[in-house]
């Protein structure tokens, strides 16, 4: 939601079946640099909320086709928090209907006849009374923010570095484009920036390699009413918007399209942007972090990457290491990982784990390690310790000296997800938990992968529909 009362500018939806009355009410606010949506019944009044989002709601207690009473109850409890402040307006022999209205969470009302100097006193009253909400709420989550556990945990003097970089970068406005190999982390590094940052909006995220290019679009840049998503439903802001003031994250940026880049492009030269299907221009107001596992560099060369776009981004560039290059903190990362899964009882690694996790050439990096962490956690309860054994990393990938392929990231995700099945004995709700995915999601994924649960035959658990190992 875009903050309130930008510049004076507020936000007004008018319930009011009384032609004359709503027209001059609406033509009023408009005089005074409001944006105004006028309806004459509580049907309307509700889409427009739906549609919309709104400051203030000036609504008639005696609408025709609706208990004013109950609408101020909706309004107040199903908008998004902090809900738009109800001026509630009755005529002069109702006002003891208008003070039950507010003690249902309306912030004022206007006895009938109202002057109008007397509405846009009430008007900017309430709008500061949101405002002061806004920032109330935005100054709990940026101390939440604060407060929270750092997201990166190294001891590896080069990602120091990276982090002191950051603590530079993250109070500025600049654009950082984050590089490094898949499952390094590029995405906790955004958000610990986006923390560390002065903004008080919300972050975004997309993902460029996961959505198709329309998908994309309007994930981004939003849409009208009737637009291509928008059909049948309401307008959509998009993350560009719907992040003002905060951190857009655009992941795997150079899998964009370029159609879609020279759009990006224009817009950041701009600084502005129009949904699509629209025609009003949207202020841009959002600070953009990109990451690729590509070199970019590389592809502007070979013409797969937009020149233009890749200087708006290249301000502050940072490059993550592989896991495989930082040795000394593999062992202190999978601590940290148990730590979360497990707690204060969580398992200890032996001298034989620690060898082994080091000498592993980890090719899905950090996430393959929170994998085989995970795994290894559910195999070893009981016990208290975790040994070499029970890392089962022969099936997970290459030790630094082999010479057999690695598995993919898609491969490593079949493998853990039967693993945790198995631990779990195929409780699915279990395992989704530990996985932290939906059932729904897990669902699709035994179907995906072909995943059958073992038969029991003779006292054993039969061949089932596993992983099979790479030859």
């Amino acid at each position: 939601m875009r903050e309130a009362g930008g510049a004076g500018r507020v936000t007004a939806l008018v319930v009011e079946d009384e032609e004359n009355l709503s027209q001059s009410l609406s033509a009023f606010l408009r005089g005074r640099g409001h944006h105004v949506v006028s309806v004459a019944d509580s049907r309307s009044a509700l889409q427009a909320l739906r549609n919309e989002s709104f400051d203030v709601v000036l609504l008639d207690l005696g609408i025709r086709d609706a208990d004013g009473l109950e609408l101020v109850r909706h309004i107040r409890a199903d908008a998004d928090p902090p809900p738009p402040e109800v001026i509630v307006m009755t005529g002069s022999a109702s006002v003891e209907t208008a003070i039950t209205g507010m003690k249902l969470g309306a912030y004022d009302y206007l006895a009938k006849p109202y002057r109008m100097a007397e509405v846009d006193v009430v008007v900017r009253r309430a709008c500061e009374k949101l405002r002061l909400a806004r920032e109330n709420r935005s100054l709990q989550a940026r101390l939440s923010r604060i407060d929270a556990t750092p997201e990166v945990v190294t001891q590896y003097a080069p990602m120091h570095a990276v982090l002191s970089l950051l603590g530079r970068v993250a109070p500025t406005e600049s654009p950082v484009l984050i590089t490094g190999e898949s499952g390094t982390g590029k995405r906790l590094l955004a958000r610990a920036i986006h923390r560390l940052s002065d903004r008080t909006g919300p972050m975004g995220e997309a993902d460029g390699a996961v959505l198709t290019e329309s998908a994309l679009e309007g994930e981004l840049f939003g849409h009208e009413r009737g637009t291509r998503g928008g059909i049948g439903g309401g307008r959509k802001a998009g993350l560009i918007e719907l992040a003002a003031n905060g951190t857009l994250l655009i992941e795997e940026i150079g899998a964009v399209s370029q159609k879609l880049q020279a759009k990006l492009s224009r817009a950041l030269e701009a600084g502005s942007f129009v949904r699509i299907g629209g025609t009003q221009k949207v202020e841009i107001a959002v600070r953009l972090i990109t990451s690729s596992t590509d070199d970019l560099s590389a592809a502007v060369f070979e013409g797969q990457f937009r020149e233009e776009l890749f200087e708006r981004l290249n301000v502050v560039t940072v490059t993550l290491p592989p896991l495989r290059e930082r040795a000394s903190d593999i062992p202190l990362l999978a601590r940290h990982f148990l730590s979360q899964l497990g707690g204060a009882g969580a398992p200890s690694l032996t001298a034989d784990a620690v060898a082994a996790l080091e000498g592993y050439a980890w090719p899905g990096n950090i996430r393959e390690l929170r994998a085989v962490m995970e795994r290894s956690f559910l195999l070893s309860r009981g016990r208290g310790e975790i040994r070499a054994q029970d890392l089962a990393l022969s099936s997970a990938g290459p030790s630094r000296s082999a010479a057999r392929e690695p598995l993919t990231l898609l491969e490593l995700e079949r493998q853990h997800i039967w693993d945790v099945l198995m631990a779990t004995k195929w409780h699915q709700g279990e395992t989704a938990r530990l996985l932290g995915i939906s059932e729904k999601t897990l669902y699709r994924k035994i179907r995906e992968f072909g995943f059958q649960r073992p038969r029991r035959s003779n006292g054993q658990n039969g061949g089932g529909g596993g992983p099979q190992a790479r030859s």
